[in-house]
């Protein structure tokens, strides 16, 4: 039998995949997402979104007075959080990279508003603010470690952010397990440890769940 370890809590759903493919896991939170506080502006036509803990945290908190125009964001799940929020998604792009390059050559003199945590990479951010628009970002989480030491050998490791990866990498190694990222951001992070690297076809949970149970079948 396979062993995964997954570094985030799955729910029953997902948990049903693992073991009706034959597969046993551990699973746990390698992170902690921690909400900052921070002041709204009064008016916001673009807003941007890489994360779905942004996107939670900046709806929940929201004056009921203050309208985001139109906005933008990284992988499906965060564009479904938004659209159930009742926001107007203009683009789903596969990475921050991606979505930056298509606002800069979208978009001229416009302000846009990029609600981010602590620890987000700087793709994004400096490709914007070296463009002809303007880049207000707001920190609306703190991404807390939660290290742990694993005595075990597992054959495939899940991983959802690259603060994920420091978190694990902190105080284990990957070995010769296989290890399948949740995106192209994830995966550049895990490549740092290890070469035997995957990247889900979709940035969901379910879609890295998938590409594991296919990549361990395959090395049977």
């Amino acid at each position: 039998m396979k062993r995964l370890l997954s570094t985030k809590q799955l729910n029953l759903a997902q948990k049903e995949l693992l073991l009706n493919a034959g597969c046993s896991f551990v699973d746990y939170n390698a992170i902690e997402i921690i909400p900052l506080k921070f002041d709204f502006p009064n008016k916001i036509d673009n807003a941007i979104f890489t994360s779905g803990n942004a996107v939670d945290i900046v709806f929940e908190n929201k004056p009921e007075n203050l309208q985001i125009k139109k906005t933008y964001c990284v992988g499906p799940k965060t564009a479904t959080k938004l659209t159930e929020f009742g926001q107007n998604v203009v683009k789903t792009a596969k990475n921050a990279s991606e979505l930056a390059d298509f606002i800069d050559k979208t978009f001229e003199n416009e302000d846009f508003y990029f609600f981010s945590g602590t620890l987000r990479k700087s793709d994004l951010p400096d490709r914007l603010n070296s463009s002809k628009n303007q880049l207000f970002e707001l920190k609306t989480y703190k991404t807390e470690l939660k290290t742990r030491s694993f005595n075990q050998i597992f054959d495939g490791i899940l991983f959802f952010s690259p603060s994920g990866v420091d978190s694990f990498t902190q105080q284990n190694k990957t070995g010769s397990a296989a290890v399948i990222c949740i995106g192209e951001t994830t995966a550049s992070e895990a490549r740092k440890y290890t070469p035997n690297v995957h990247v889900a076809n979709q940035t969901t949970i379910e879609s890295v769940i998938a590409k594991a149970v296919k990549i361990l079948r395959t090395n049977d």
